[in-house]
């Protein structure tokens, strides 16, 4: 199976791991994702049926147009990736009519034009709910059309919901096979993850989404969870079976400063 890669650049995206990822998922019925992001493990794996949830509407709306409506999305999105629209004052003014848009259509246009000339890639919010990641200067950024494409196929075979991650696992069934990449636990205690969403993913959620994997894996249901490798992870992941993997972080900009960091993937299984 050729790699399929996201159309959406993403931050902790799992397209470097998927060999490792796909070594672990169990067989089923259908992949249950509660923490979707830019969609790599749902491109790159051959389940039957999808269930992806993410607590970014935009995304889902986004993802929703994409899979119902790819030709008029794609067409109209291309019309940003001209050279006009890669400059400063033009990425501000598209920035701030996103921020004042309800329009779901003209939201999700908006929201490709920003994550492919927004700076590295990220995706953010502030504490009132708008979009302030900043002009990226990129010389000639990419239009990801046949990756729309892609995703849009295999689409079809997915339901998209935009709810708490606890909801998604009461959706679950057995048959499901769930894969979890949460916000990660900060690497030091003075690290802080600034939510993409505009709400903060806390240690009592750390905690809540490892009960749920075993009482997931109670119900016959077996549950992946990706994480840092760290002294608190290892103990909330406790009950589970541990692949330690090495990878690269690419959180920054200058390549000297993506240090290999130990990740954890957490197999809950009867």
């Amino acid at each position: 199976m050729i790699k399929q890669r996201a159309f959406l650049k993403w931050a902790g995206g799992k397209y470097s791991l998927i060999e490792n990822i796909k070594q672990v998922l169990p067989q089923g019925k259908r992949l249950v994702e509660p923490f979707v992001g830019a969609g790599s493990v749902f491109l790159n794996t051959d389940y039957d049926e999808y269930l992806l949830n993410d607590v970014n509407q935009d995304l889902i709306n986004l993802y929703k147009l994409v899979q119902q409506n790819p030709d008029d999305y794609i067409k109209e999105s291309q019309k940003l990736f001209s050279s006009e629209f890669n400059d400063k004052d033009r990425y501000y003014d598209i920035r701030a009519k996103f921020n004042a848009s309800d329009d779901i259509f003209e939201r999700s246009l908006f929201f490709l034009y920003m994550n492919r000339h927004g700076y590295n890639g990220l995706c953010r919010y502030n504490l009132k709910g708008g979009y302030n990641v900043p002009f990226g200067r990129y010389k000639k950024p990419y239009f990801p059309e046949k990756e729309l494409w892609a995703f849009a196929e295999k689409a079809q075979k997915a339901k998209f919901t935009c709810q708490c991650y606890r909801e998604t696992f009461k959706e679950s069934m057995v048959g499901d096979v769930i894969y979890c990449d949460p916000p990660y636990a900060p690497l030091s205690p003075t690290a802080s993850f600034t939510s993409y969403s505009g709400h903060g993913f806390k240690l009592n959620d750390q905690q809540d989404l490892a009960t749920l994997a075993e009482q997931g894996a109670e119900r016959s249901i077996p549950v992946i969870i990706s994480n840092h490798d760290l002294e608190l992870t290892r103990e909330l992941y406790k009950k589970a079976s541990l692949e330690i993997l090495q990878v690269k972080r690419t959180i920054s900009q200058k390549a000297g400063k993506r240090l290999k960091v130990n990740e954890l993937l957490a197999l809950y299984q009867a």
